[in-house]
């Protein structure tokens, strides 16, 4: 089926512009000169995939059509369509208003026809992701109230797949996770809870190009900041799986720091959800512990150093040393990546 996306944008020729670029990637338009004859296009029964908004528009400017046409879903009982605001502005207090208010991402005029067709395509595929994802989840909940580990551990390993050269990271980040939980006293129910966020703390991975992952030299800048965009993503993609909505945490968090500047949210200390605190401990461990295209596994003395040096500034000391108590009992350095 083709895709399908609005443009909403008072400019003919921004209308032209852009409807003539997705066009030719085959990618299906429909082009309104105003929020309101939008929003009777909706009222008529025809519902876009994605909606690219310009924010400067006479009337009703940008953000006050987004607030509309949630209060339109909610009264038509329709998903949410995703939002992708246009604009010229270079105001980061713009975007920050955009996405606070729910925007999925930002596009600059004029249009780089590149940049357009990529983050169409980006949102329209993590969209897709998010709701089949979510009417699988609300299928086996009908069954059995519960998520299937099966459906979870298949995600974990198509997530794991892009990166050719880590096998079962989300895996041991989750079984590391779940013991360190343990060990903190956690209930069974909980641990497993746990166990669940870590198998998909990776899972935003699925919108980084592959070639960006599995990269053998250094990143670009460009190229870090696409792969940091995967928390922030990852947390998006779970936050609206009613069955287990505490999933989004370990996606969302697992890269903040204890005492600050982590991503995507800077948020420190206890403002850090304690699952994601857990998980980012693991999850620095096990990167540390398992092959990557650029090196080998570090020796585990190094890895105990760099978790050691890492405690109250990028681990809470807490989990911290539990880890560490994990990696002094394995004398025989098990607990890492192993290949023959």
């Amino acid at each position: 089926m083709k895709d399908w996306v609005a443009i909403v944008d008072d400019d003919i020729t921004n209308l032209k512009t852009a409807g003539m670029i997705l066009s030719k990637n085959s990618i299906g338009v429909s082009a309104f000169r105003s929020a309101e004859l939008l929003f009777e296009h909706i009222r008529g029964g025809e519902r876009p995939e994605l909606i690219l908004m310009d924010i400067l528009m006479p009337g009703c400017d940008g953000f006050e059509a987004l607030g509309r046409l949630r209060k339109l879903e909610q009264e038509l009982e329709l998903e949410e369509i995703p939002i992708i605001f246009l604009t010229a502005n270079d105001d980061e207090s713009v975007e920050i208003k955009g996405l606070a208010l729910g925007a999925m991402d930002f596009i600059r005029k004029p249009f780089v026809p590149e940049v357009l067709v990529i983050r169409v395509r980006h949102i329209l595929e993590l969209t897709r992701l998010q709701s089949n994802l979510t009417t699988l989840v609300e299928e086996k909940t009908k069954e059995n109230n519960e998520l299937s580990l099966q459906v979870v551990m298949a995600m974990a390993n198509a997530i794991d797949a892009k990166d050719t050269y880590t096998n079962g990271h989300s895996r041991r980040v989750a079984e590391y996770s779940r013991e360190i939980a343990a060990r903190h006293g956690y209930s069974r129910r909980k641990q497993k809870e746990l166990y669940m966020m870590g198998i998909l703390h990776d899972v935003g991975k699925i919108g980084v190009p592959d070639e960006v992952i599995n990269k053998k030299d250094k990143l670009t800048d460009e190229e870090f900041a696409l792969m940091k965009t995967h928390p922030a993503v990852g947390g998006k993609i779970l936050e609206d799986i009613k069955a287990m909505p505490s999933l989004a945490v370990g996606a969302r968090w697992h890269h903040e720091r204890f005492s600050g500047g982590g991503y995507p949210d800077g948020i420190s200390k206890e403002e850090i959800p304690e699952a994601a605190r857990i998980i980012a401990v693991a999850d620095a461990y096990d990167a540390m512990s398992s092959y990557r295209s650029y090196r080998d596994k570090l020796p585990q003395e190094v890895v105990r150093s760099e978790i050691e040096k890492g405690k109250g500034s990028q681990f809470d000391p807490v989990f911290a040393d539990i880890m560490l108590q994990m990696i002094d009992e394995d004398t025989e350095y098990q607990m890492s990546e192993h290949r023959s």
